[in-house]
């Protein structure tokens, strides 16, 4: 064998053994810190992000925790982790036997949300445990730039599911907006300028910390009918949130089994409000075909007609003919279509010859509008009628769906919609869930779901300006809200002074589906205000905060596809001058502003470089519009 032979296999020979030596580095419980009694390992994000997670395993009675710290500030004091089966209680007792670590990075394109083109970028490390008995239990932890998740994996079954040990326990003098839990995921966000001494209670997993080492928003992400929605669970002066089941209902498990992520997105409040990180967790889309999905503003008919309306073709016709000026491509028909003419709640047995939507839908495809439906869910959980109803309005060509009344995140009712989105994707259906759960993931995996409601919107009778203020930073963080904006003929509405705020409201929160809310009259009344809606766009390319305040104060920009940016900003509290920075890009902006005057809304025009401050009256509890363009001389509008 000649020497350069023998050099070759020795080569071959070196990186085999390297590489069989990291296996087994990595697959061993390396680079613990023992500091102390408990043995400790760190989980970084890719070079150049901030966060890091520590898990920790106390020696004394086996019992795993998490602790999440940026520059070394905590977001999260150490905090357990676990659950308990029928057969194995895996929140103690645990012993590691391998570690190993991975790089994942994924590319993929929403069709709706913040922003279209995503890129995920995370280290995950796997941690074995196991209990004296050989039960296993593989915890899962995610790191990336703009937040932490864990997921507990069982290899094999032990029982069903009794209990989550997990929790998260906040640094002393963290602030809290969070908002009591309830299964529509509708009551009101308030903030408590101490986590720990916030009233005990249930809380939903949208809750948002200011801590030490940043914001930190309490969220899921991939919950399927494998396990049941969480909620987290307040004791009085405890700076400790826990993580409970629906109703402490077990979670029936069958061989395997991934628990939805528990996730911490963290950052300054910039990362936070424009992280991505719930649909970065979630699985890729199921749907193969994406064509046909189409996001953008609709015309909705509830809160503008009511009952009435439900049950009128010419009231429909007219609304259709509403949204076709606009060059709006939706309008959606409420709740009463498929009722007995004249009768409520009596759905008429002969809808598919009687109704009138197949008409209604025809009109409306003539004018380049198409027709979305409101369905009680119950008309969904037999397998047969669900396939009867969505296939007969594929058939007449109806766009989407809205299916309302859900009311629980039971493990059930998460199975059902684990039916209701592979039905709906089939017969290409888009979907607006109301009553509902959030999305938590749901809109990478299911991309037909334009929307989901979980949020007291526009419906509600109670909203505050705190409400209005704190759900940039937290339901609408985690995806997208059918909060319903628009409704200036509302005399409910926070905001009712100021119709300008209104308006900001249809750009600060995403919503694949934007429902406007308004009658025809009221926006024929707010000419300003009509002009401005019929320049939005069908979805966001970007997002951008410009400046905020959780509860007190936001202001979001977001760019469409042709490079003009959308703003829209609401404040609590006292009239004031805003100042708004434009986080826009370089170069010099054309900004157009609509607030409230004394006689109506006001346009107001400026030109100004990106990185500038620019000044914005805003009335009590009110806010404001803009649009945004690139200036050259001789422009004086961004309308298209």
């Amino acid at each position: 064998m000649t020497e350069r032979l023998k050099g070759y296999f020795m080569s071959i020979a070196l990186t085999l053994c390297s590489a069989l030596l990291a296996t087994a580095v990595t697959a061993l419980p390396a680079g613990a810190h023992t500091g102390g009694s408990a043995a400790a390992w760190e989980v970084k994000a890719p070079p150049g992000s901030s966060p890091t997670a520590v898990v920790a395993l106390d020696p004394a009675d086996g019992h795993p925790t998490l602790t999440v710290r940026r520059a070394d500030e905590q977001v999260l004091a150490p905090s357990p982790l676990g659950l308990v089966t029928e057969q194995a209680d895996l929140s103690q007792g645990l012993e590691l036997t391998g570690r190993t670590t991975r790089t994942v990075t994924e590319r993929y394109t929403s069709t709706t949300g913040k922003s279209r083109e995503r890129v995920a970028r995370m280290t995950e490390a796997r941690f074995r445990f196991r209990t004296a008995e050989g039960a296993r239990l593989d915890l899962l932890v995610r790191v990336a730039r703009d937040g932490v998740a864990y997921r507990y994996v069982l290899p094999r079954s032990t029982g069903n599911v009794l209990r989550e040990t997990s929790a998260f326990t906040l640094p002393t003098d963290s602030q809290a907006v969070i908002n009591a839990y309830r299964a529509d995921n509708e009551l009101p966000f308030k903030r408590y300028e101490s986590a720990a001494t916030a009233p005990a209670g249930s809380y939903s997993m949208q809750a948002l910390f200011n801590t030490p080492g940043g914001y930190a928003l309490i969220a899921e992400s991939d919950l399927n009918g494998s396990y049941a929605g969480a909620h987290l669970t307040h004791e009085a002066n405890s700076p400790t949130y826990k993580v409970s089941l629906w109703n402490d209902e077990p979670i029936a498990v069958e061989g395997s089994l991934k628990t939805p992520w528990r996730t911490i997105v963290t950052g300054d409040l910039t990362t936070v409000t424009e992280s991505t990180l719930v649909d970065d967790l979630a699985p890729p889309s199921k749907v193969r075909d994406t064509s046909w999905i189409r996001p953008g503003p609709a015309l909705w008919t509830w809160l503008a007609g009511g009952k009435e309306a439900g049950q009128s073709l010419a009231a429909q016709k007219g609304y259709v003919d509403y949204a076709a000026e606009r060059k709006w491509p939706y309008e959606v028909v409420d709740a009463g279509w498929y009722y007995k003419p004249g009768e409520w709640d009596v759905i008429d047995p002969d809808w598919q010859t009687n109704s009138w939507m197949p008409e209604l839908v025809r009109y409306a495809a003539a004018k380049g509008v198409g027709v979305q439906v409101w369905l009680h869910y119950t008309l969904l959980t037999d397998p047969v009628e669900r396939e009867k109803w969505l296939s007969t309005l594929a058939s007449w060509g109806v766009k989407g769906v809205k299916i309302d009344f859900m009311d629980s995140e039971s493990q059930e009712r998460m199975r059902w919609y684990d039916e209701a989105l592979e039905a709906t994707a089939r017969h290409h259906l888009l979907v607006n869930f109301h009553g509902s759960t959030i999305p938590k993931g749901m809109q990478r995996t299911w991309p037909q779901v334009m929307t989901m409601e979980g949020v007291g919107g526009e419906e509600k009778r109670n909203n505050t300006a705190e409400q209005l203020a704190s759900l940039p930073f937290t339901r609408n963080v985690i995806g997208s809200m059918d909060f319903t904006p628009g409704a200036f003929h509302r005399p409910f509405r926070p905001n009712v002074a100021s119709d300008a705020g209104e308006l900001g409201l249809t750009v600060l929160y995403e919503s694949g589906i934007q429902n406007l809310a308004g009658t025809p009259e009221s926006y024929e009344a707010r000419p300003e205000a009509r002009g401005y809606l019929e320049q939005l766009p069908a979805r966001w390319e970007e997002t951008r905060l410009l400046t905020g305040d959780p509860g007190r104060a936001a202001v979001l920009a977001r760019r469409a596809a042709d490079g003009r940016w959308f703003i829209g900003g609401t404040f609590a509290g006292a009239a004031h001058t805003a100042d708004i920075p434009l986080r826009l890009g370089a170069g010099r902006w054309l900004v157009e502003t609509v607030t409230d005057g004394s006689a109506g809304l006001v346009r107001g025009t400026q030109v100004a470089k990106g990185g500038a401050t620019i000044a914005v009256p805003v009335i009590a509890d009110g806010g404001f519009a803009a649009l945004a363009c690139r200036w050259h001389p001789g422009r004086t509008t961004c309308e298209n």
